[in-house]
């Protein structure tokens, strides 16, 4: 008698529920490949196991819901250990899966792998979901079926590693959407490979599921749901938590790398000319000398600077000098050839880079052209400026090693300077011993500062019409251990030049105060007068540190008294204005130097809010046999007595000079009539009058007695 089989009728919305499982667990599948691809290997690792367990579960539950679809004349249960074999199964599949969606790229034999491995795995699974019922009698499969549920696990499997590789294209919400589209063809792959096996399954008439009393169908189906619901849940939830705060990590990457540029930007380029500036110069000159010393061929450095700058930043102000700048970068830059580097090193010096290996021909080619493009006239508003360039050459190798290339090309410059300007010069051996000399001072002078060599000296000023000194002027001096006593004149210019005048300026603020403490402590209440270079007019902290030296010393702050060349206060007015009102602030006096050489108008003096106008020696010097010296001289002396400042007239040598400058008023008198700068002991002593080096009498020193 033939077998009679159970005819199997569909729950539809248990179907439903069992697509939309599969899908869902699909979308989650295709997120974890998306996280399983970071670079971080322990989270790729981390995000691999976590999306393997909830994607197997995920396809392993949609198995007992759909198992709920069928109708069955029998109490369905499965048994424990097929069950959890099953689910083993499913995550080994799942696992295959994540692994193959973390390759760089799909190649045909990883798909071809790939989709065997993924459908044997997921036939492994349902069919021994199935075996786990353990049926009595058994159940009859069709072969036909089997092999179509086969077919459409392993192509199903092939489809969504296509399907994930195609997604990676997308992005933004094309990417989702794709995502989206992608999940519901794959739960329905997966969908119709299990309904498909389970078309497979024949039920004969009485069979009886013999471990119904181990899992049972309809409460297992329910605990499933619920559990995979609230796994894929969780899943997605961490996976778009995760993506959100990488899509933020992405920012901040493109935002630090953004900063990064531009600070890159400030760090190798000049901010006004946009030039490379000496960082960048000296790294691409080091490049060039290894790719020289590698080929053997040649480089020239030229060393530009402008000349004539000074007068229009003082004439013009700082907008027109910046203006005036950018069109000498722009002409250099024209000059210039793809290959060369052109780079802006100082205030109005530039530097360039020629490689190719030219010779001194091609150099100098160059820099005539440099020449004839610097003197066109620029024009800017109502303003033209015409400036020439003075260009030093060096050449590499012949010129020496990359360390003293641009100090040669430098010394060239200043010879070429000193011809005349206009012009250029290559380096000659013999320019090296004034390089040299400058490079020993340089860091002989940052020793003298650590081992306290420098030290001042202080020339007095006296009162025209008392005869009394009225103060002094502190002059810096070094006593170099090899040369012996060195002046200013050689060593301001190297602090400048090598960045160490801040430094020694501020040693000299320092030093002035705590002499002027130590006459006090002695009885003696003297004025002294300190220069300020430009360079110290632009430190930020300058006030501050006047502040604390007063403090320090617990000073009179009139006793201190700063000097500024008139064309330095010129030099930048609001900047000046700033920190003579914040001087002022505190109590220090502050004088205008070498007045009557600068630009300076009377608007702008009256706002320095100064205490003392110093006449410069030169119109000093003529006052015996010039009538127009004497007549800007009796000029300056009005305009300051009437705007109630006092006025020191300097490099006073001879009694004529004493008595005509007595004669038209001047308030005090400084120059060598009297003394030359001396130590402060010598100070001392003439205070006490001993040993004066002359009849001049000593004073209290305070702008009281004037």
């Amino acid at each position: 008698m033939p077998v009679q089989f159970i005819s199997t009728d569909y729950n539809p919305w248990v179907v439903a529920l069992s697509f939309a499982i599969a899908a869902f667990a699909s979308f989650v599948a295709l997120d974890m490949a998306q996280r399983v691809r970071t670079p971080d290997k322990t989270m790729a690792r981390g995000w691999w196991i976590a999306g393997s367990l909830a994607m197997g579960t995920g396809i392993w539950s949609m198995h007992f819901i759909g198992m709920l679809a069928v109708a069955l004349p029998f109490v369905v249960g499965f048994g424990y250990v097929i069950t959890g074999l099953s689910w083993v199964a499913a995550v080994l599949v799942s696992a295959i899966a994540l692994h193959t969606a973390s390759r760089a790229r799909l190649t045909p034999l990883r798909l071809a792998v790939g989709a065997l491995a993924m459908g044997a795995g997921i036939c492994i699974m349902h069919y021994s979901g199935m075996l786990a019922m353990d049926m009595s009698p058994g159940i009859r499969w069709s072969a036909t079926w089997v092999l179509i549920s086969i077919g459409i696990a392993v192509l199903a499997s092939a489809a969504a590693l296509l399907i994930f590789f195609g997604l990676r294209k997308l992005h933004g919400h094309s990417a989702r959407w794709g995502q989206f589209a992608a999940a519901l063809v794959m739960g329905a792959a997966i969908c119709g490979m299990h309904y498909s096996g389970m078309e497979a399954a024949n039920f004969a008439q009485g069979a009886v599921c013999l471990s119904a009393d181990q899992l049972r169908g309809d409460s297992l189906g329910v605990l499933v749901t619920l559990a995979t619901l609230v796994l894929l849940g969780l899943t997605m939830f961490t996976s778009a938590l995760d993506a959100r705060m990488q899509a933020r990590a992405n920012e901040l990457a493109k935002s630090l790398q953004s900063a990064n540029s531009e600070l890159q930007q400030l760090a190798f380029r000049d901010a006004l000319t946009g030039l490379p500036n000496r960082l960048l110069f000296d790294d691409r000159v080091n490049l060039a000398v290894e790719r020289c010393t590698r080929d053997g061929s040649r480089l020239a450095v030229l060393f530009v600077d402008l000349d004539g700058f000074k007068p229009v930043n003082d004439s013009f102000g700082h907008r027109v000098g910046d203006e005036v700048l950018c069109e000498m970068a722009r002409r250099l830059a024209a000059q210039a050839r793809t290959t060369d580097t052109v780079a802006r090193v100082g205030g109005d010096e530039f530097v360039l880079l020629l490689e190719g290996n030219p010779d001194t021909t091609a150099a100098a080619q160059i820099a005539q052209r440099i020449i004839d493009a610097i003197t066109l006239p620029v024009t800017g508003g109502a303003h033209e400026v015409r400036l020439s360039c003075s260009i030093g050459i060096a050449m590499f190798p012949s010129d020496g090693p990359r360390e003293q290339l641009l100090a040669h090309a430098d010394a060239a410059m200043y010879a070429a300077k000193r011809g005349g300007g206009t012009s250029y010069a290559f380096f000659e051996l013999h320019m090296n011993a004034g390089v040299r000399e400058q490079i020993e001072l340089q860091r002989d002078l940052r020793l003298a500062l650590e081992r306290q060599e420098l030290e001042l000296h202080y020339q007095p000023k006296v009162s025209s019409e008392r005869k009394v000194i009225t103060g002094v002027e502190a002059l810096a001096r070094w006593n170099h251990p090899v040369r012996g006593m060195i002046g200013p004149a050689v060593f301001i210019p190297v602090a400048e030049r090598f960045s160490l005048i801040n430094a020694l300026g501020n040693w000299v603020i320092d030093e002035a105060c705590r002499q002027i403490a130590q006459w006090r402590d002695e009885g003696l209440r003297i004025r002294v007068a300190i220069n300020l270079s430009v360079h110290q007019l632009r430190q930020d902290d300058l006030v501050q540190r006047v502040q604390k030296a007063l403090q320090r010393h617990t000073l009179d702050p009139a006793q201190l008294i700063f000097e500024i060349t008139e064309s330095v206060a010129m030099e930048d007015e609001a900047g000046t204005l700033r920190t003579f009102e914040r001087l002022g602030e505190i109590g220090v006096k502050l004088s205008i130097d070498d007045f009557g050489t600068g630009y300076s108008s009377l608007s702008y003096l009256r706002q320095l809010q100064v205490s003392q106008l110093k006449i410069d020696q030169s119109f000093v010097r003529d006052l015996e046999s010039s009538a127009d010296a004497r007549a800007i001289v009796q000029a300056v002396v009005g305009l300051a007595h009437a705007l109630n400042l006092s006025v020191v007239a300097e490099g006073v040598e001879t009694a004529a000079q004493r008595d005509v400058l007595t004669a038209l008023k001047c308030d005090e008198l400084q120059g060598y009539l009297y003394a030359k700068p001396m130590s402060a002991k010598s100070m001392g002593q003439w205070a006490r009058d001993l040993n004066p080096p002359s009849n001049v009498q000593f004073g209290n020193s305070t702008f009281l007695d004037l």
